[in-house]
This record gives structure tokens, C-alpha cells and sequence, in this order.
């Protein structure tokens, strides 16, 4: 009766699904643990831009990874900006998503240290081979206040490290490569500005981040889960229908054989 299923094309069929059913569920959960770090990542978020700005040189230092739970952390620093060092970060989009640049600024502390700054956004205007023109920091020793963030690298935002760019252009923001280009020690990390304002507005400074927006990860894991379960059932209803068309078949065909016989 159900001889068919060792048949070349139902054999093949039935693999297909035994392999189809683990890879989704395997998914699910991947959506699942991605809905799961965004909620937690919200959580720090919300809970960095609530609490008082402390001292950046408490939460970092040089060669140091910040902390996921200081992700965000308002913190301050004193001293002056180095705009001899400065350089720009290519293919950043502000809050229109208009490309442009992200200007980073060497923030050289009281002991001689640098913390990272980036400043904000300005536009692409000119050619990209050209180093564009910055509005300057306020000169002299300032306080600056600005969100903490860790180290971009390629595996966790996805961007390239591009080699061979035009002078004072880079593609990531990272502490170790300004260490190496600065010849100082540099504090883990940077800090988005967010204090003093701009004169002028520009650079554009970077808006906190979305952190109540939990993301379609929950309902892609159910979806998942969803094809999973059916993906079994519709392999019944194919093997019914196979069934019962080869036993129609088979009835149509022993009238026929009988009235020959005949």
C-alpha cells in the first residue's frame, strides 16, 4: 500500500523534510535568543542614559574592553581636543540616513591619555579622496560629556576594514588602531558627544538610541516554529493524496484489464 515511499523521488522527499524540520526549529531558537539580547540590550540602554554621568577613566582605560553593562554609561572626561589627529569615519548616516561622515577627535586627558570622541555627523559634500572640512571643538580645556560604547571590529558590525583609504580616513572606530596611529595610550573604547552642543549645530550630534523597540525576532522564532510543525503535516497529506491516487488509478485500470480479458 505504501510501497511507493521507497521509491527514488519519495525517499529523497522524506529526507528532505526529516532535514527541513531540526534546521527550522534550530532557527526559531535563533530568533528567539536574538529577541532575547535585544530585550536585555534595552535594558542596559535604558538604564546607562538614567544614571549620572561618572568619570570616563572609571569605567575605562587603555587596552581595556568596556563592559556590555556599560554600554551607554554617560561619562565625563576633562581636558582639550587634539584637532592636529582627527580623522573621519566613511559611510555613516545620521538620523535622515544621509551618508556622510562621523568626526572622531583625539580628547587628550589632564594625565596625557586619550579618550576618543566622536563628535558627530557632517555631510559628504565634497570628494571622498578629499578630507573634508570640520567644523573646530571649542579650544582649551572643556569638559566633555558624551554615551560609552565599545570598540567596532568587522565580526560585530559587519563593516570592513578597509585598507588603503585617503589620509585621516577610516572605516571603524577603535581604540587599539588610534593607540597605534597616536603613539599615546588611548582608553578602551569611545564616547559619542553629547556635550557641549555644536556651535552652528554642526557636527550633528548622534541621538540616543532606540532602546523600546523590541524588533520582529519573537514573531520570525514563532514563524519558524510554525513551518516546522507544518512542514510534517504537509508531508502526510502528500503521501495520502499519492495513496489514494495509485489506489484510484489501480481501480480504473482492473475494469479495463477484465473487459480485455473478455
Amino acid at each position: 500500500m505504501y510501497r511507493f515511499l521507497l521509491s527514488r523521488q519519495w525517499v529523497i522527499l522524506t529526507l528532505v523534510t526529516l532535514a527541513l524540520i531540526p534546521t527550522m526549529i534550530r532557527l526559531g531558537y535563533w530568533q528567539l535568543h536574538r529577541h532575547e539580547h535585544r530585550i536585555a540590550l534595552n535594558a542596559v540602554i535604558s538604564d546607562s542614559l538614567a544614571a549620572k554621568p561618572v568619570p570616563a577613566e572609571s569605567l575605562t582605560a587603555p587596552g581595556q574592553h568596556v563592559r556590555h553593562d556599560d554600554l551607554y554609561r554617560r561619562v565625563t572626561a576633562k581636558g582639550h581636543f587634539d584637532t592636529a589627529h582627527e580623522e573621519v569615519v566613511r559611510r555613516r548616516t545620521n538620523s535622515d540616513d544621509e551618508v556622510g561622515y562621523h568626526v572622531l577627535t583625539p580628547f587628550v586627558l589632564e594625565d596625557g591619555r586619550v579618550l576618543v570622541v566622536n563628535r558627530g555627523w557632517i555631510p559628504a559634500d565634497g570628494a571622498q579622496t578629499v578630507f573634508p572640512k570640520i567644523p573646530a571643538p571649542p579650544k582649551g580645556e572643556i569638559t566633555v560629556t558624551g554615551r560609552l560604547k565599545a570598540d567596532e571590529t568587522t565580526a560585530d558590525s559587519g563593516i570592513k576594514n578597509v585598507r588603503g583609504l585617503p589620509d585621516r580616513q577610516v572605516m571603524l572606530i577603535n581604540s587599539e588602531q588610534q593607540a597605534q596611529r597616536l603613539g599615546k595610550q588611548v582608553l578602551g573604547g569611545y564616547i559619542e558627544q553629547t556635550a557641549p552642543e555644536p556651535s552652528g549645530d554642526s557636527p550633528e550630534l548622534i541621538p540616543d538610541p532606540e532602546h523600546n523597540d523590541i524588533g520582529p525576532h519573537m514573531a520570525y522564532a514563532i514563524q519558524w516554529w510554525l513551518f516546522s510543525a507544518g512542514v510534517p503535516v504537509g508531508w502526510v497529506v502528500l503521501v495520502r493524496r499519492e495513496r489514494r491516487d495509485r489506489a484510484s488509478a489501480a481501480t480504473e485500470t482492473t475494469p479495463e484489464a477484465a473487459a480485455a480479458a473478455v
